[in-house]
């Protein structure tokens, strides 16, 4: 059952993601500070929690952490079980939170890096 009022997802231009990857790493030097940026601005902008399945099974996204080796992960739960998955690999629900685009933008950065 769809909903009219929810928004299709939609894929940003890369010039727009380009733009936001420039706003998450203009004062970052080095790709440590440049991950550290985008988790900044994750942390601020995208709205938790949202629901989204892993490998098949509904999980609840709770928040995001940065592990050590200064990778974003997102911390899913589902029951008192939790996980923590890659944001380059977690899946997008649809329709996406609030913020979605930040993902997108990481996703692109960390692929031209």
């Amino acid at each position: 059952m769809t909903s009219k009022h929810q928004p299709r997802r939609r894929s940003l231009s890369p010039a727009k993601l380009d733009e936001m990857i420039e706003e998450a790493t203009v004062d970052a030097y080095g790709e440590s500070e440049q991950t550290v940026g985008f988790f900044t601005l994750l942390e601020e902008r995208l709205k938790l929690p949202f629901k989204t399945e892993v490998l098949g099974v509904e999980v609840t996204v709770e928040r995001i952490d940065m592990t050590d080796d200064e990778q974003i992960v997102a911390v899913c739960s589902r029951g008192k079980s939790q996980q923590r998955v890659s944001i380059l690999d977690l899946t997008l629900p649809d329709p996406p939170p609030e913020g979605v685009e930040w993902i997108e933008a990481f996703r692109r950065w960390a692929r031209g890096r």
